[in-house]
């Protein structure tokens, strides 16, 4: 037998919940089917500038489920009354440590993870898989001795390259306070001691970014993905960096079109020194003409880019 309260005179209407009066009413005569309607939203709202420190929440966060119990505990508050104290005046009842050291690390470690991923406006997913790889890699116990915000360092740059957003190293570092030479070695680490497998980066993977912040055309950054992918092909740029060869290509293919960007300006965005640009763009100037995409439309043409 149901229970689903309806109008009597029409069953099949829907309902008007009043929480204010806590009414239920037919939308059709305004009947009024059902009373003492139950609020399921809190009894209390609570502002920031008026809450005056005093956290009234009951449930606490969501459960963290790569600590263990140090997220459900209980918080014994101070004394008032005579039996909380003993004869000599001290508390018969503390708050115990209830966090474990491990526990305490990790929770430190996931924190600067979260600093780090806001500050370069990373999404929840590359932040959770950084947290679950630096909880394997404490559970490992294979890089004692490290800093542990380096370890976090080095695992949310993995984490990026394994979803597919790979940042640079300059910029990783940029937002840590760590030195570039100790997150690459607990990089190397990390790889090593737990089999971690990482893509290699190539140009593509920087190219949208870079054109994008640059504010370049569509047909400049699809110029600039063909003449580094290229150039790769053809070993014209050997021994020199994804991030080297995307910002020449990208000098380049903005030199040939009206949408013009110099050096400073390109290697600001791709973190990478003038000199690296201009090394790379020299090896590619000279094959300029087998690697622009067959459409594209030149505002200046090969013979008159610049020389360096």
């Amino acid at each position: 037998m149901s229970s689903k309260v309806a109008c009597k005179f029409h069953p099949d209407a829907p309902l008007i919940e009043d929480y204010r009066a806590g009414d239920q009413i037919c939308s059709e005569c305004g009947l009024v089917v059902g009373d003492r309607v139950i609020d399921v939203g809190s009894e209390w709202r609570t502002f920031s500038s008026e809450s005056g420190g005093e956290d009234k929440s009951r449930v606490g966060g969501a459960e963290n489920t790569l600590l263990g119990s140090s997220d459900l505990s209980t918080i014994i508050g101070p004394g008032t009354g005579g039996a909380s104290f003993s004869a000599d005046g001290k508390a018969m009842y503390n708050n115990r440590p209830t966090v474990s050291s491990s526990d305490r690390t990790l929770m430190n470690a996931f924190r600067t993870i979260s600093n780090m991923s806001d500050r370069i406006n990373l999404p929840r997913t590359i932040i959770d898989r950084a947290n679950n790889l630096f909880k394997m890699v404490s559970d490992g116990k294979n890089l004692k001795g490290r800093a542990n915000d380096a370890i976090a360092a080095a695992c949310l740059y993995i984490a990026c390259r394994q979803e597919g957003v790979p940042r640079t190293f300059k910029e990783i570092v940029a937002v840590s306070t760590i030195s570039k030479k100790e997150i690459g070695r607990c990089f190397k680490l990390i790889l090593k001691a737990h089999d971690t497998s990482v893509d290699l980066i190539t140009t593509g993977d920087f190219m949208s970014r870079f054109c994008g912040t640059l504010s370049l055309s569509r047909d400049v950054q699809k110029a600039a993905t063909s003449i580094a992918k290229k150039a790769v092909d053809l070993d014209i740029v050997p021994g020199r960096s994804p991030i080297s060869v995307a910002a020449a290509a990208i000098y380049m293919a903005s030199q040939a079109s009206d949408d013009k960007r110099t050096q400073r300006e390109i290697a600001d965005i791709a973190g990478v020194a003038d000199v690296t640009i201009r090394q790379s763009y020299k090896l590619m100037l000279p094959r300029a003409a087998e690697l622009f995409p067959q459409d594209f439309k030149f505002t200046t043409p090969i013979e008159n880019l610049p020389q360096n």
